[in-house]
């Protein structure tokens, strides 16, 4: 079980066997090693936000999917600071605006990166379009090769398809609100 309560390994063999993949099929399908699933699925590591996507898309289901899986409690139209369900690890918290998406149209985001934290490696990208505000902080957005240092009241939209990441720089956190439509995160 994650720091933060989340039994990502319960949670990701729960879905990889509703889909009726094996473990190997799942880690071909990802490009990892059959021992990583394994190992995520035991909670003996913690795959980073991006790893984790690459998993779940292979199977194919959203990171906003997978994370709402719990029961919902109430889900709308309003939502207090408790009530956003946390669908980030490690140095990044995705607090989402509301648990279910299905048949939903838009995600709503409350981003938080610690310093030097980001997405990995490993370029996202994914069907749709996405935007976002900093609130606070300074984050490095690359998008499609294009690489700017955005601070606190600048912004950021895009298609989501071009292959993109995002750090936080500086030794402050930074505070993101974010939308992608299609819920796909």
């Amino acid at each position: 079980m994650d720091p933060v309560g989340i039994d990502i390994g319960t949670r990701l063999r729960r879905v990889r066997e509703a889909a009726g993949i094996s473990q190997r099929l799942l880690a071909k399908r990802a490009g990892i090693t059959n021992s990583t699933v394994s190992l995520i699925e035991a909670n003996r590591t913690n795959p980073s936000v991006g790893a984790l996507k690459r998993v779940l898309d292979a199977i194919p289901i959203g990171l906003a999917e997978f994370f709402a899986l719990d029961p919902a409690a109430s889900d709308g139209p309003f939502f207090r600071a408790d009530e956003l369900v946390e669908i980030g690890k490690g140095g990044i918290s995705y607090r989402q605006v509301g648990r279910a998406l299905d048949g939903r149209r838009l995600q709503i985001l409350h981003e938080c990166y610690e310093p030097g934290a980001d997405t990995g490696r490993i370029l996202l990208s994914h069907e749709g379009e996405e935007g976002g505000i900093i609130v606070a902080g300074q984050l490095e957005v690359t998008v499609d090769g294009r690489r700017e240092l955005l601070g606190a009241g600048d912004a950021y939209y895009f298609t989501s398809s071009s292959p993109h990441r995002f750090r936080a720089v500086g030794s402050e956190r930074a505070i993101v609100v974010s939308v992608c439509t299609p819920p796909s995160f």
